[in-house]
């Protein structure tokens, strides 16, 4: 084994490291935004499993849905049905809210969280 490749391989590694964690804390950040806006604790968008039943929750859909974005395929599905009942909390657009809650999801979620967007109850919880 060649010391040299696996500490360049290593050293390689390190921007896309650190550019992953800037874009978990960003979205970290804009869910914790949108679950205030939504009435809910901010805390929330931390726990793992628990974020993603409190955004079904606060989009309208019944929570347990969650548990069918296990399934592969039925997963894709489910994620834009969320976006789209999501964005439509907010007042926002479907196309509006495919391309930057499913395309560019943490830009999205920036937008939710920060923006002058605000809350609406859906009317099915």
């Amino acid at each position: 084994m060649n010391t040299d490749n696996s500490a360049a391989a290593a050293a390689a590694s390190v921007p896309g490291t650190i550019f992953g964690l800037v874009i978990a804390v960003l979205a970290i950040v804009a869910l914790w935004k949108i679950f205030q806006k939504a009435g809910e604790p901010g805390w929330a968008a931390v726990i793992p499993l628990y974020n993603t039943y409190t955004a079904f929750k606060i989009a309208g859909l019944n929570p347990w849905l969650f548990l069918l974005l296990l399934i592969p395929v039925v997963n894709i599905v489910m994620l834009i049905i969320w976006a789209l009942k999501l964005g439509a909390t907010f007042g926002k657009s479907g196309v509006w809210s495919f391309f930057l809650l499913v395309v560019f999801s943490v830009i999205g979620y920036l937008i939710l969280g920060f923006g002058s967007a605000t809350y609406r109850k859906p009317a099915v919880a």
